[in-house]
């Protein structure tokens, strides 16, 4: 099992940490560093310059929002940070939410699968630099009756094939994610459930596609905090769950409540978004059941974190993605150095 890091989004007042904290992953031997966008950084900014100063670790979007760019620009996108970065980019996409989707880029938020597997086939096309042409209930190019004609794309990726990535949490996009990706971005994940609420969908997607498992990667972020107060770190996270679980898209569409929900927490679930929404995210927090963020995050001293994270390789996750947190630089980094430990102590370096 390998390690990824996630930088979460830029701009939060840590951004010189963040930087120092790739560098480190980077020298640890971190197989990938992944950064996000929502409404306020950008991926691809963030990653070109994580980018251009590290040496071996690969740069992945996770995500960038499908509603946010044309396809083809993101095939423009992809390639140039993969031509520049020497080969180290992957390209994680994802339909975002309701509220971002129609709030922040006035794009409607309707048929998110059928919209995603039209958007795949169109970026695989345009970065494998064949002449775009595509007739599909969302994108047509070119135009028909205009002055458009198949263009290609003119920069070189370094790769022939730029691994391509989806964020997914309900069964069906998993399914699909599955059948048309090279791997799934996980949020969220309790290698007790993992089976259940991930796994056998994204394995029932392999197979509609003639396919296996095997090179598919199971790529799940965790939070990571180090110390002997399990209780105690856990707190540090409840109003990240909150967040999520909470207050992430509408009361009708919030695929995390939903997720927490299939892994049993219906009541809590409800309860935690009834407070959020109506504007106690201090009693949401409250809310949140501890045993659901031991489950989806690595809490504790290195022997403990390398028990779970066994776990995770045993379910088959096959990248697990830390966050390592901390109020202080030292202490992420400590984190960060933790992980490398207790990955060789769980036998899986």
């Amino acid at each position: 099992m390998r390690l990824g890091i996630n930088l979460g989004y830029w701009g939060a007042g840590m951004d010189g940490d963040n930087l120092a904290v790739a560098k480190e992953a980077d020298k640890l031997g971190y197989d990938v560093c992944w950064a996000a966008e929502a409404y306020g950084s950008d991926a691809p900014t963030v990653l070109t310059w994580v980018a251009a100063q590290t040496e071996r670790i690969d740069v992945g979007s996770a995500i960038m929002q499908i509603p946010a760019r044309q396809p083809a620009m993101t095939a423009m996108t992809a390639a140039t940070l993969d031509s520049l970065s020497g080969g180290r980019f992957r390209l994680g996409l994802g339909v975002s939410g309701p509220q971002v989707s129609e709030g922040w880029y006035g794009v409607k938020f309707d048929k998110p699968l059928s919209r995603t597997r039209e958007y795949v086939e169109i970026v695989r096309r345009a970065m494998a630099r064949e002449r775009l042409s595509f007739e599909g209930e969302h994108w047509t190019l070119p135009l028909p009756d205009g002055p458009g004609k198949p263009i290609k794309l003119t920069v070189h990726p370094q790769r022939e094939h730029i691994p391509l990535y989806i964020a997914a949490i309900g069964p069906k996009n998993l399914e699909q994610t599955g059948e048309i990706a090279d791997g799934a971005l996980l949020i969220f994940p309790s290698a007790d459930h993992l089976e259940d609420t991930a796994i056998r969908y994204l394995r029932a997607g392999r197979e509609k596609a003639g396919k296996t498992m095997e090179g598919f990667d199971v790529c799940p972020t965790l939070p990571l905090a180090v110390g002997e107060d399990v209780s105690g770190l856990a707190d540090m996270f409840r109003p990240y769950t909150a967040l999520y679980v909470g207050g992430m898209g509408s009361r009708k569409q919030n695929f995390y409540n939903q997720l927490a929900q299939r892994m049993g927490y219906e009541k809590e679930a409800v309860e935690i978004q009834d407070k959020y929404l109506s504007g106690d995210k201090k009693g949401a927090a409250e809310a949140v059941p501890h045993q659901l963020i031991d489950q989806t995050a690595l809490l504790g001293p290195v022997e403990r974190i390398a028990e779970r994270m066994a776990a995770y390789a045993a379910a088959g996750v096959t990248t697990l993605t830390l966050a390592p947190a901390g109020f202080t630089l030292d202490e992420r980094l400590t984190a960060l150095r933790a992980g490398t430990e207790a990955l060789e102590r769980a036998g899986l370096a």
